[in-house]
């Protein structure tokens, strides 16, 4: 399995997916704060980290599109799919939860909202674990430089890269 979008020979994806599941974890803390008898704002706070967890997201899911598009159907393809299918299962109930708190005044959490919050993250944990099974699969294919060869940067010189993998 290779990857079309890459930085200095690495995924983009995997890379972009860290964002928004860490974002989800930090809005869902604030929640947890606000819910707990934290200052009123901790909810606000939440909220408007989950929605740039989502935007983070749909960037990660716009990626994961890409590579996905040359991926040889096979055990790589349904990991990947899945992967993929698991990411927008936990995006999907953030977005449920910030389209109910949207209208609200202080845009606080309740407990059945941080409890939602909680299924997702749950959820996303899945999504880390196919994640990490991406990359065992990515890494067998490819060769890190070693030695003195790593100080040499990219073969080729280009740090960023739009290519298509080889079939």
């Amino acid at each position: 399995m290779e990857s079309r979008l890459r930085v200095q020979g690495h995924p983009i994806q995997p890379m972009l997916v860290t964002f928004p599941f860490g974002l989800f974890v930090s809005a869902t803390v604030f929640d947890l704060a606000d819910v707990a008898g934290g200052p009123a704002f901790l909810g606000e706070v939440g909220y408007w980290t989950a929605v740039a967890a989502l935007v983070a997201a749909a960037l990660a899911t716009v990626a994961g599109m890409v590579d996905l598009w040359d991926v040889r159907p096979g055990r790589g393809r349904r990991t990947m799919v899945t992967f993929n299918m698991v990411n927008a299962g936990m995006a999907a109930l953030f977005l449920l939860t910030c389209l109910i708190r949207a209208d609200a005044p202080q845009r606080g959490a309740t407990g059945v909202l941080l409890a939602t919050e909680m299924v997702a993250l749950a959820v996303g944990a899945v999504g880390v674990g196919l994640g990490a099974r991406l990359m065992r699969q990515f890494d067998a294919t490819r060769r890190e430089p070693s030695g003195f060869e790593a100080l040499g940067g990219v073969p080729g010189g280009a740090t960023v890269e739009i290519v298509r993998p080889r079939t």
